[in-house]
């Protein structure tokens, strides 16, 4: 057993620089290679959530910034509309005052023309009473001439 013993503190004294070694090389490796890793790593993560953030900060104003140009959009156009609207019904208003003056000249000059021909048709009435009398002379002269004759 005590050779055993004997065996193993040499082999635990065999291994002790190993381990010397290892718990250095641990060391150096967690310093120079492991600490700056994770420093790039955690700067990397940092900038990626800052570019993250800013995305959706940016997605948030263009929507903010969309919907007040929709805004402006149906303003404008509701503008338009009503501007549209309002020329619309002045210009059948227009309308429909030519449409009333023109009815009312028109109008007056049917009742002129009217008058103008009950005129005439008196006077042509007068014209034909007076040359029916002197033509049913004439008539019963060519007849009564007839007659006689």
């Amino acid at each position: 057993m005590e050779k055993t013993l004997h065996d193993l503190g040499g082999i635990v004294l065999n291994g002790l620089p190993t381990f010397f070694l290892v718990l250095i090389l641990a060391f150096f490796v967690k310093f120079l290679y492991l600490k700056p890793l994770e420093k790039v790593l955690a700067e990397r993560f940092r900038l990626t959530e800052g570019a993250r953030k800013a995305a959706e900060e940016s997605l948030k104003n263009a929507d903010a910034k969309i919907a007040e140009y929709q805004d402006a959009l149906n303003k404008a156009r509701s503008a338009i509309y009503q501007e549209q609207a309002e020329f619309l019904q002045k210009l059948q208003a227009e309308q429909a005052g030519l449409a009333h003056a023109v009815r009312v000249e028109s109008d007056a000059r049917v009742a002129a023309i009217k008058l103008s021909i009950a005129r005439e048709a008196e006077v042509a009435l007068a014209g034909l009473e007076s040359q029916a009398e002197s033509l049913a002379g004439q008539i019963a002269d060519a007849i009564l001439s007839r007659r006689v004759a």
